[in-house]
């Protein structure tokens, strides 16, 4: 099966990255290894910076004429985000570290996002979960897996069915949504839906979605790294995920918001219930 092929010799890069500079510096990472990007939540450290630049060569050579967009790369040179609109070029799409600020702080949820992105459309995601030592990834068509890093039988996964709202539980990312939309969606949602949260990491979000335990995710913002490999997991999980206003997943766009449910009935149902009249931010 070559997606599965695939799949596993991205995985083993990925935890290749993962043991050699992720987990070294797991709760040991000096003051000097940490920066701000564009304030104290948004942070990059020593460990996402080595982890994208082990995985760029070997992700590149791959899959032939492949283009690799690290989230750290994208920082530098935010023009490489082009490359996902080419139609024939296969593009990698890499977190090094997602959930940085856990990380940073010690926490349980972070971990290592990839995606092979063609024409704008996921054919391939792969999450690993350095601190579970597993791995989940989908291939277009292929379902849902969730791997064990001791070799044991892979299960397959499947997203919940549709409840009502008020059995629903799942991830609220409100932070780009300003301040009037982040009052009124988290006040909807406190009278609207049986419990909310936010993890930090998107990839974890995912991983809920993806297996059942989680009902929802709601973003405001929409960069590759955070949703490519985390929507084809979910979808192919038989999970729902579209823009606030209903249009298709593109990894090239960076606006528009993004909700996932367990399925057509339960997305329309929070839409209405907790997005009516909220505009997604512009991207920038």
């Amino acid at each position: 099966m070559p997606g599965l092929k695939l799949a596993t010799r991205v995985a083993a890069i990925m935890r290749e990255a993962a043991d050699a500079v992720i987990m070294p510096r797991y709760r040991s990472l000096a003051s000097d290894e940490v920066r701000e990007k564009t304030g104290p939540r948004d942070l990059v450290t020593i460990a996402d910076i080595e982890s994208e630049r082990l995985m760029t060569p070997a992700l590149r050579d791959l899959v032939a004429g492949s283009a690799v967009i690290g989230e750290e790369a994208a920082e530098e040179n935010p023009a490489i985000l082009e490359l996902l609109r080419d139609p024939a070029r296969p593009v990698w799409v890499v977190d090094p570290v997602d959930g940085t600020l856990n990380f940073a702080k010690g926490g349980r949820h972070f971990c290592v996002m990839v995606a092979l992105v063609r024409g704008d459309r996921t054919e391939l995601g792969v999450i690993l979960d350095p601190l579970g030592e597993t791995w989940t990834a989908a291939w277009a068509g292929g379902g849902a897996w969730r791997y064990s890093y001791d070799g044991s039988v892979p299960v397959r996964l499947e997203a919940a069915t549709d409840v009502p709202a008020a059995d629903m539980s799942g991830a609220l990312n409100l932070r780009f949504l300003g301040t009037e939309g982040r009052v009124v969606v988290r006040e909807r949602a406190d009278a609207a839906v049986g419990r909310h949260y936010r993890l930090g990491c998107a990839g974890h979000e995912y991983l809920r979605l993806a297996d059942g335990t989680a009902h929802f995710v709601i973003h405001g913002k929409n960069m590759p790294w955070d949703h490519a490999a985390g929507c084809l997991i979910h979808s192919e999980a038989g999970g729902v995920h579209a823009r606030f206003d209903g249009r298709d997943y593109r990894p090239s766009e960076l606006a528009g918001g993004l909700l996932a449910a367990p399925g057509r009935s339960g997305w329309l149902a929070l839409r209405d219930g907790l997005l009516d009249g909220i505009r997604p931010p512009s991207p920038g």
